[in-house]
């Protein structure tokens, strides 16, 4: 990939080339119109300016357009979008609309650090929501802190982010609670009892799964076979599939992305290696199905809702999310869309808007109506939520158990 280019640069560029491609009108509610959302990611570097003003409360993102996770990013941002769009249409928040600027990191932390920085000292965001990926959040939640914005990551799960410092939240559950429930699930439901691991050994978010999955499962009486490492960005995993495949697993756990989890179960397929990939929530992706195929049906992974729950709350997320971009809103997209929400709900109940008073506000959330599910925070900012497993089929993912906290 391309060195880093300066955040300034990349917003005229990416400004200019909407110009040329726009047929219609910005959208008045958001810096980032249903075109721009639905554009290449290629071309979503940085979203127009959006107005800042004494009649705007403008939010932050920072999320991943482009690179190995662009799908979280765009589900991310058009689960913001869409909640600032409803915020609006609903009267905005005292007498002042909703506006809301977006930075691609690119799936990287140093990016990530840029992008939440120029949030915070040029644009002046009254809370920043993102980013994906753990690792990339982290290097965003330092800066935060010490500026004394809060920020409220949807989907970011290894518990160290929100250890960051009391500005920083989140909107999903964490990586103890998600490797001990695919531990449970394992163990109870599919009745494992030899289980090998292959993990990315750069991914904060794939080394917290591995560490508590390994240990609840052995803890339940399991095996853990072995373990083997790869790095983001390997193409061929057969070397460590092979070993794998010597330490006759009943299953392989790949606490990754979906990006590597395709390749990852086709090249099992190759090797004759013919038992399920379990997994986390950075499986849930439209592009799990297409690059693992045939190969990844079968398999399992924790995820944080269902848009098959009957519930008329999410049922009506999934209508106004397929009206608005023309697909069925993944896990990222409903956890981004509760996200903004709750920096919403804390935008209409805080006193000011300034950092204390939205950062106090937050922390009290108590039961709000996610669509993740519903939302309390505890003493350390981490929402206590269920979990749901869900099983891969041809080109989607079937609802199979909820695992309460």
């Amino acid at each position: 990939m391309r060195r880093f280019v300066p955040m300034l640069l990349a917003a005229l560029a990416v400004m200019s080339a909407g110009c040329e491609k726009k047929t219609q009108p910005a959208s008045p509610d958001t810096d980032a119109s249903k075109q721009s959302a639905q554009a290449p990611a290629g071309n979503t570097a940085a979203t127009p300016p959006a107005p800042s003003d004494a009649n705007t409360l403008l939010l932050g993102v920072a999320t991943s357009l482009t690179g190995g996770q662009a799908t979280f990013g765009i589900s991310t941002r058009n689960g913001i979008e869409l909640a600032v769009k409803q915020a609006n249409e609903a009267g905005g928040v005292k007498d002042k609309k909703l506006a809301m600027r977006v930075y691609d990191t690119q799936g990287k932390p140093e990016e990530a650090a840029q992008a939440v920085t120029r949030l915070i000292t040029q644009d002046k965001v009254l809370v920043v929501l993102g980013d994906v990926a753990s690792s990339n959040s982290l290097a965003m939640a330092e800066k935060a802190q010490a500026a004394g914005v809060p920020m409220i990551t949807p989907s970011s799960t290894n518990p160290t982010v929100t250890e960051k410092g009391d500005y920083i939240f989140r909107a999903c559950f964490i990586d103890p609670f998600q490797g001990f429930v695919m531990a449970k699930f394992a163990r109870e439901n599919l009745k494992l009892s030899q289980v090998a691991v292959l993990q990315d050994n750069k991914s904060a978010y794939s080394i917290g799964l591995k560490d508590v999955f390994t240990r609840k499962f052995t803890e339940m009486g399991g095996k853990i076979a072995t373990i083997e490492s790869f790095s983001q960005g390997d193409t061929d995993y057969r070397a460590q599939l092979t070993a794998i495949k010597k330490s006759q697993p009943e299953a392989i756990y790949v606490p990754g992305y979906y990006s590597e989890v395709g390749v990852i179960a086709r090249q099992a397929k190759e090797l004759g290696l013919n038992v399920p990939l379990l997994g986390g929530d950075g499986w849930d992706s439209e592009k799990l199905y297409e690059l693992g195929g045939s190969a990844i049906q079968g398999s399992y992974f924790t995820n944080h809702y269902s848009p098959d729950n009957p519930d008329p709350r999410i049922q009506k997320f999934v209508a106004d999310y397929k009206a608005a971009y023309g697909a069925v809103p993944d896990a990222l997209a409903a956890l981004a869309y509760d996200a903004a929400n709750m920096a919403i709900d804390a935008l209409k109940k805080a006193p000011d808007t300034s950092g204390p008073a939205l950062r106090d506000t937050i922390a009290k959330t108590k039961d709000f109506p996610g669509v993740g599910g519903a939302i309390t925070l505890d003493e350390k900012r981490n929402p206590v939520k269920a979990a749901v497993v869900l099983k891969v089929g041809d080109g989607k993912s079937d609802y199979v158990t909820t695992v309460n906290p």
